[in-house]
């Protein structure tokens, strides 16, 4: 996540919240504590509903709703949400209507700027009329149900941060729940899994004063003769390679102060090269079963209370009027199930990571700008901001025919150069460009309708039906059922470019022949497979296809270590005739393989250590079978070693900014780079005496690894585990962020000593650039038997509530850091057996 800027400061502001702690660890929070914690069983009648219906929570409070009819059922599930997590249902709101300095204060002014210049919630607000009818009276039946959870209510009754911000001053009443409310998070999730844009400022920022060869060895290609797609190219004719425009310091110095700004944007689900997920699904000829097993689990930000919220939405009785009965991961805000099953289909998702974005250079002139030879007027609009404690922001939004100028936002712009190289043609430079941002997530689109249409399919051609809603953001879909069919879909809206750009790189805004063409990829030319041949499909965000497939998706696909694992995994014992169950689809989740490891140790091996003390870590490599688990030395001294090699070969010529984190890319680099021993990035720029080559950087990194574990650790490296390096921080992303130790103590949870990591099946990454700890985890994991939905299992990261105080906060946690999971009960008698709380909600008699 992009770090909040820190709000909790001043005198009188942390002493109120210091008093407050106090206040809740001497008084064991018999009023601020306990008072916003929900009622889970008995009666309560609400207006509006038209029956009764029951919320059936288990020993985690996970709750299970059962409705006679579809609006009783999301009205419930808006109410129960709200119950377990409405200041996060509310904060993620103020987030994506660009309102968080109604909260927050001034200085989260300039989020809110960008998210409103971008209109997420505006874009949203539009969406709600494209929907069905159905998925309409949906989101207005969920949007009831959290209003009657919040009728009466003070802040302080529903949330403690509440509590917390009106010691700081914050007078605080919330508004009532909409649809748009809902309908805006999935600009969010859009926003965080959005593709390649920051590698186009970043690809354009390499270009100054290098080859395009040089920045190619950064970006390296897909290996598809190691590493297999999801599917196979379909018949088409391969692209060329795409022109690379020449930009100069003043469109740089434009484009590298958006990519500041979007990076204060929180990331609510992540963003970066840990962001990913794995899934893949098994047919019934290699199961013991005889019917599929599908498996997930999507790799978000580690934060507190976790990204996904477990629950079950049942008809009492199904039908066409009430279709539901479904089970599994949805977010706090958002009606439906996001990922899970019914009782004929089950399904997961990874990010694809298409190219649905682009930036365009644009010459702008007052009120006009520059587009094929002829001054254009932009589109201007007037919004507002509010500010907490007072006062407010007027911004004009303006728009080019590409999209929103972002670089508006950015006060640095003010004197970009006017002395900018550009390509042959170019209008006058005048006082430099603006940019502006080229999106799909910014057009109206019916993405909920997919939804619900998942949640209620009962075979393959039903599940592709609703995936043509599924626009953006664009997801791996696999697909398991009943009947014993596998398959995998690519659903999205993917931009046509014009002539044969990629977009790798911005593009000059005022050349027509970079605009998008106006066509999409056609769905049913979009990637698509039934029951495979080899009999299971692996998702976890590698290369679709081919190379040779027609349609452009992105050059920005993951390199492939994890799914190449887990297809070796699952081939392997599909070669030795192994039949799989449930229990070996988890464990293959906790594969903790480091993909480099085999590459590197050999040269690591070679290098003559000059003491006994160096020579002990290199020892740890001798019999490492290259698994992270978390009491692992071994992992410890290779992570470290691989870190100080990314400082050692990189830092002195890149930019700050462009560290490597030493994710799937770096790895890909530098395991070409070890081929190359005199390459020019081994040399160490600042040592003018001496060239480097790769031998002298791996002692080195070597060297500087065991100085850095004694100095962390131990000086005997019997003591070294990877574990107490690669802590897993959950972070309240609010209130958790404060200055305030004692703040972030209440809020936060963690650390706790975890294996795997980056480009690893158990993929708890983190970036080299900054340090070990883990920054995106499996934010969830499942796997759904189709032979009986009784035997499938889960677990979330953190707990069901959103209550600091609540035995539900993080009590799954200590289970997913052991590797395990949760009974995942279905059937209704199952549902009763593993009830504990049992809550009736009634129709008021006024109501």
């Amino acid at each position: 996540m992009a770090e909040w800027p820190r709000w909790v400061r001043g005198s009188a502001f942390g002493a109120a919240l210091l008093v407050l702690v106090l206040l809740l660890a001497l008084v064991g929070g018999v009023i601020a504590v306990r008072r916003p914690l929900p009622q889970v069983d008995g009666t309560i009648r609400v207006p509006g509903l038209n029956d009764t219906v029951e919320v059936l929570r288990d020993s985690h409070g996970i709750p299970q709703v059962y409705a006679d009819n579809s609006s009783d059922l999301f009205y419930a599930q808006g109410f129960v949400q709200a119950q377990d997590r409405f200041f996060e249902m509310d904060f993620r709101r103020h987030v994506t209507a660009g309102r968080i300095s109604e909260l927050l204060g001034k200085q989260t002014v300039e989020t809110d700027m960008y998210i409103r210049t971008m209109g997420w919630r505006r874009v949203a607000d539009r969406e709600y009329d494209l929907l069905s009818p159905a998925t309409r009276s949906y989101l207005d039946a969920y949007s009831d149900g959290v209003n009657a959870y919040l009728a009466g209510k003070s802040a302080t009754q529903l949330s403690t941060e509440y509590t917390v911000l009106g010691l700081g001053g914050l007078d605080y009443k919330p508004e009532k729940w909409t649809p748009v409310d809902s309908l805006a998070w999935l600009k969010a999730m859009a926003w965080d899994l959005r593709g390649n844009m920051d590698e186009e400022v970043e690809r354009t920022r390499l270009s100054l004063g290098r080859t395009p060869e040089q920045v190619d060895e950064l970006y390296p290609r897909y290996p598809y003769d190691r590493h297999a797609p999801i599917v196979p190219t379909p018949d088409g004719e391969r692209r060329g390679a795409a022109p690379r425009p020449a930009f100069g310091q003043a469109a740089l110095t434009a484009l590298e102060a958006v990519r500041r700004g979007v990076d204060a944007i929180p990331d609510l689900m992540g963003h970066g090269d840990g962001i990913g997920s794995n899934s893949w699904v098994v047919s019934g000829d290699h199961t013991v079963s005889g019917k599929p097993l599908l498996a997930n689990d999507p790799h978000l930000e580690a934060s507190m209370p976790g990204i996904w919220y477990q629950m079950g939405l049942h008809c009492t009785t199904v039908s066409a009027d009430c279709p539901f009965d479904v089970s599994g991961f949805t977010f706090s805000g958002l009606p439906g199930v996001v990922i899970g099953h019914n009782r004929d289909i089950a399904w997961g998702m990874t990010n694809l990571d298409p190219d649905v974005s682009d930036l365009y250079l644009e010459k702008v002139s007052g009120k006009t700008y520059l587009y094929d030879g002829k001054q254009v007027p932009l589109s201007e609009r007037d919004e507002v901001i509010r500010i907490a404690g007072g006062g407010s922001k007027l911004i004009t939004v303006r728009s080019t025919r590409h999209g929103p100028l972002l670089s508006d936002v950015s006060a640095e712009l003010s004197s970009v150069g006017a002395n900018a190289k550009v390509p042959a043609g170019s209008p006058d430079r005048g006082n430099g460009y603006a940019v502006a941002l080229a999106w799909t997530a910014l057009t109206p689109r019916p993405t909920a309708d997919a939804l619900f249409g998942f949640d209620a399919a009962t075979n393959w051609s039903e599940f592709r039906e609703a995936a043509r809603s599924f626009a953006v953001p664009s997801q791996n879909l696999v697909y398991a059922d009943t009947a014993g069919n596998i398959g995998y879909q690519a659903p999205g809206v993917v931009p046509i470019r014009k002539g044969n750009r990629d977009g790798d790189y911005p593009a000059a805004g005022w050349l027509p022949q970079n605009d998008w063409s106006g066509r999409y990829v056609p769905f049913d030319s979009l990637p698509n497979v039934l029951n495979p041949a080899e009999g299971f499909i692996v998702t976890a965000n590698q290369a679709v296809t081919g190379p040779d497939y027609r349609w452009h998706l992105t050059d920005s696909f993951d390199q492939g270590y994890r799914s190449q694992r887990i297809r070796d995994l699952l081939a392997a014992d599909i070669e030795d005739g192994k039949r799989l169950d449930v229990a070996d689809m988890a464990q293959l989740q906790l594969d903790t393989r480091n993909p480099i490891a085999p590459v590197l140790v050999p040269y690591l091996m070679r290098q003559l250590m000059t003491s006994e003390y160096y020579s002990e870590g290199q020892r740890l490599l001798v019999d490492w079978d290259y698994t992270q688990p978390a009491d692992s030395a071994a992992a410890a001294y290779f992570n470290a070693v691989w870190s100080n090699l990314l400082r050692l070969t990189f830092h002195d010529q890149l930019p700050e900014s462009l560290w490597p984190d030493g994710g799937h890319r770096w790895i890909a680099v530098v395991g070409n780079l070890l081929r190359q021993p005199n390459s020019q990035w081994w040399d160490d720029a600042t040592t003018e005496s001496v060239v480097e080559d790769r031998d002298l950087i791996l002692s080195e990194a070597m060297r500087d690894a065991r100085d850095e574990l004694t100095r962390r650790i131990s000086v005997s490296p019997t003591k070294w585990t990877w574990g107490h390096l690669h802590g897993l921080h959950l972070d309240n992303q609010s209130l958790g962020q404060s200055d305030i130790g004692l703040v972030r103590a209440l809020f936060n949870r963690g650390p706790y000593d975890v294996g795997g990591g980056s480009s690893i099946v158990d993929a708890t990454s983190w970036n080299a650039a900054i340090g070990y700890d883990v920054d995106s985890a499996p934010s969830m994991r499942m796997v759904v038997d189709l032979d009986d939905l009784e035997r499938s299992r889960w677990i979330n990261l953190t707990g069901e509530s959103g209550h600091i105080f609540s035995g539900h906060y993080r009590d799954q946690t200590p289970l997913w850091v052991d590797g395990k999971t949760l009974p995942w009960p279905f059937a209704r008698d199952e549902v009763t057996k593993a009830t504990d709380d049992r809550l009736v909600l009634e129709p008021s008699e006024d109501g």
